[in-house]
């Protein structure tokens, strides 16, 4: 008895199954995550301070840091941010003695947005440095050359 074409006896075409395999396939994961790394990179940074403000340029270099320091902001309208939350004039000091970890010699970054009235700046610095707080910095952004 001759076989035909390349047919066996257990019939059409069935061929002996392949052991599962025991690898697994590392490669989309890597992929996935190596998106969020990125996508979690440019989000924390936008998310750095949260109150939106035109900062004034100048040609200052940047200060040396080594931790985070207190952010206070003054928007355009004269409202006054500790951070992300709102505070009014008068309850600046007690909140910011509450916040500071390092005491007096906490350091504090003044944000005063371009639009915004100098002297409501001005305010909230003297508050600040009245209350005893003496490491004191203005935030502005470089020159455009």
């Amino acid at each position: 008895m001759a076989m035909m074409g390349g047919y066996n006896r257990q019939g059409r075409g069935s061929r002996r199954r392949a052991a599962p395999m025991s690898e697994i396939n590392v490669t989309p994961l890597v992929d996935v995550m190596l998106v969020l790394l990125i996508v979690f990179m440019i989000s924390a940074s936008v998310l750095v301070s949260g109150v939106n403000i035109e900062l004034p340029k100048t040609d200052a270099k940047a200060l040396p840091t080594q931790s985070d320091p207190l952010t206070i902001s003054v928007d355009r309208d004269g409202r006054v941010f500790i951070m992300d939350s709102e505070v009014s004039l008068d309850s600046l000091v007690p909140r910011l003695t509450a916040i500071a970890q390092n005491g007096y010699d906490e350091r504090i970054y003044l944000r005063g947005d371009e639009g915004a009235d100098y002297g409501n700046v001005m305010k909230v610095m003297a508050r600040i440095n009245s209350a005893g707080f003496s490491n004191l910095n203005l935030v502005t952004d470089p020159v455009d050359r």
